[in-house]
């Protein structure tokens, strides 16, 4: 074969396996944080958290378009609920594979079969640590029921509005991303129990370690 034969078959070879990844990447809509604040439960409230998926996401090359954390928030002085599944748009949205994870809200809070633990990844396309690994970090943070809606006022499940790390004052309600383990609702996503507390400590202490749930709107 002559050379410059050779050297176009092997850059066309070249452009056909990196483009899919391109796009896979570009399509990517859902993501695992790779890394949480490092101040346990304390991300700068609601609003510092969707700052942090924009951040992790523009790390990995998908810039624009608009993150949210999936967090919810109970209703207080006058201010009215927050619900995770109202922040996050109508999907469908894809892992960092480009592969489905959930068609639309319904399905993501319905009997989802596409959500499976190697399905479920962070934002650099790594399947994140589950039960049975070491160390186990399946506890994601949502603050959210079932439902994808935010509990009653009371008690704190939320650490102070996803603003404290200290314990003893409330914990935050957390999923299983690989839908197994303990607590009420094991097989929960989104809703399985609640932390130890809201200190970095305490949240790997129950398997663990910061991270929550990232969804671009559209």
């Amino acid at each position: 074969m002559n050379g410059w034969k050779a050297t176009f078959l092997t850059a066309t070879l070249l452009a056909l396996t990196t483009v899919p990844a391109s796009a896979q990447q570009d399509r990517m809509s859902f993501f695992i944080t790779s890394v949480g604040s490092g101040n346990g439960a304390n991300l700068g409230g609601i609003e510092g958290a969707d700052r942090h998926c924009a951040m992790l996401a523009d790390a990995v090359g998908v810039a624009g378009g608009t993150w949210r954390a999936y967090l919810s928030l109970p209703a207080a002085e006058g201010r009215p609920a927050v619900n995770a599944r109202d922040r996050i748009g109508s999907g469908p949205w894809f892992n960092a594979k480009g592969e489905l994870i959930a068609s639309n809200v319904a399905d993501l809070h319905g009997e989802n079969d596409k959500w499976t633990k190697p399905a479920a990844l962070n934002e650099k396309g790594e399947v994140v640590n589950g039960r049975g690994d070491s160390p186990n970090m399946h506890d994601v943070m949502t603050g959210s029921q079932l439902d994808g809606t935010a509990f009653p006022a009371g008690d704190d499940t939320t650490c102070g509005g996803y603003t404290s790390a200290a314990d003893g004052q409330g914990s935050v309600r957390v999923g299983h991303h690989d839908k197994t383990g303990g607590g009420e609702n094991p097989t929960s996503w989104n809703s399985a129990h609640g932390s130890r507390g809201c200190s970095q400590t305490n949240l790997q202490g129950s398997g663990g370690n910061g991270f929550f749930y990232c969804f671009a709107t559209g």
